[in-house]
């Protein structure tokens, strides 16, 4: 087995990953001292089993909705019905808002183009922070989950383009994505997932266990570049880790 990223935890299989990350986010939660709290979620497949446990039997009853605002690490330049769209994902995995409030889902906006929506996500950024600029010793986020790519990426942060050197924006357009489907997209950048409690990879299947080497081997991919004010912790099933 590969040496796997500081604060791993290795589980049986994706089910595994996804509970564990329930859990993981209902203690974030507990420890929370703000009458509000912020989740970024990840897009893609292997987060969506997670929000479907929050909204299902076992969790929903434990999970502080009227507390939580839900935001997004990325999205596609779709229409929001569109099978690629994250928002798509997320509301059909929580029910179609299911337990969420009204006003609690922060969408990134994808109808007039990336760069129209990344600025106007990052004034909803701002605009929910209450501040311009980010104060280190106040986080924006109490929980940022994340995936990784088979290349590396993560959010849309793709390896050799521009938007791994922004330092100033919160979000960016992402003209051109390094993998399948090569429409445009909106993320955040590495100071806005930097302002974090905590930071949550979720990795799943044998598709996974390249990057992981490759991290291991100390390539520089975007994924190893994320950091927290808090710790950046990584659940891992078997498959990915070669166990």
């Amino acid at each position: 087995m590969i040496a796997l990223p500081p604060n791993s935890r290795v589980l049986a299989d994706a089910e595994a990953t996804a509970r564990a990350a329930a859990d993981h986010l209902l203690d974030i939660a507990g420890t929370a001292t703000g009458e509000r709290l912020a989740v970024c979620l990840s897009g893609g497949s292997t987060p969506k089993r997670l929000y479907q446990l929050l909204a299902g039997a076992d969790y929903v009853g434990r999970v502080p909705w009227s507390r939580i605002h839900w935001f997004f690490g990325d999205d596609r330049v779709v229409p929001w019905d569109d099978a690629s769209s994250n928002v798509r994902m997320v509301r059909e995995a929580f029910g179609h808002e299911g337990p969420v409030p009204a006003g609690h889902f922060h969408f990134i906006p994808s109808d007039e183009g990336a760069e129209i929506g990344a600025r106007a996500y990052q004034r909803t950024l701002q605009d929910f922070y209450g501040s311009d600029t980010f104060d280190p010793g106040r986080p924006l986020f109490d929980l940022v989950l994340l995936g990784l790519g088979s290349d590396g990426h993560t959010a849309s942060l793709f390896p050799s383009k521009p938007a791994l050197d922004e330092h100033e924006a919160w979000v960016v357009p992402v003209p051109e994505a390094g993998m399948e489907p090569y429409v445009p997209r909106i993320s955040l950048t590495f100071p806005t997932l930097a302002s974090s409690r905590s930071v949550l990879f979720l990795v799943n299947g044998t598709g996974k266990r390249d990057p992981l080497a490759r991290l291991d081997a100390g390539e520089d991919l975007p994924a190893g570049r994320v950091v927290s004010r808090g710790v950046v912790t990584w659940f891992i099933d078997e498959a990915a880790a070669g166990a």
